[in-house]
């Protein structure tokens, strides 16, 4: 069944999401891997996926004094701790609207993070429509997000392809009837839009 509408997850899809990758090249290995083993910070930041507010990340440092300076960077090198763009994901996008169908964004991302980002890279507002985990409170794997997508969307669940870089959010998406893509590559996902009938070889370089 041809998809109607293409839904794109944002981190290590469009965007690259490699934290521990920024701080070892400015706070050297040795520190960084203190850090992400005495600071659950993904468990934290997680919770700003959730709805919390960016705040939450400094607060962080009462408990964990010794990585302030860390987790100050987290919040204040934002723009440069997502780090760069996945340019050929960014194409497809772009060539999936200019042939009229309709591309959404669900995305385990804070608000105010996502603003910061959507500043830095102006193609995160290009979406038809979206479904951001800070906005409404609720960060996937739970079944809630997908939910709120399709009610946002309004069409059949068989009828909507997502793709999402990590296997426990395409799991569920699955079980409720979504085609599905794990990404693992932008060339795997271009290979996947030609399968489905959405583009052409040539559109989808």
């Amino acid at each position: 069944m041809k998809p109607e509408i293409v839904v794109f997850d944002i981190g290590n899809v469009l965007v690259e999401w490699q934290p521990e990758a920024y701080f070892s090249r400015v706070v050297g290995a040795e520190r960084t891997k203190a850090f992400f083993n005495a600071v659950p910070i993904h468990r934290i930041h997680h919770k700003v996926d959730e709805g919390a507010r960016f705040s939450t990340i400094l607060e962080a440092a009462e408990d964990y004094p010794d990585f302030e300076p860390e987790l100050r960077m987290w919040v204040e090198d934002w723009s440069k701790l997502t780090g760069g763009v996945i340019a050929h994901s960014v194409r497809l996008l772009r060539a999936l609207r200019a042939k009229g169908i309709p591309v959404w964004a669900l995305s385990n991302f804070g608000e105010e993070p996502f603003d910061i980002s959507c500043e830095d890279h102006p193609f995160l507002t290009e979406f038809d429509g979206s479904v951001i985990s800070g906005r409404i409170g609720v960060a996937k794997p739970d079944v809630e997000i997908y939910e709120a997508l399709e009610e946002a969307t309004g069409v059949l669940r068989s009828r909507l392809l997502f793709t999402d870089d990590r296997a426990e959010n395409i799991a569920v998406a699955k079980a409720r009837g979504w085609q599905t893509h794990l990404f693992e590559g932008p060339e795997g996902w271009a290979k996947a839009l030609v399968e489905a009938g959405l583009l052409t070889e040539e559109e989808a370089q």
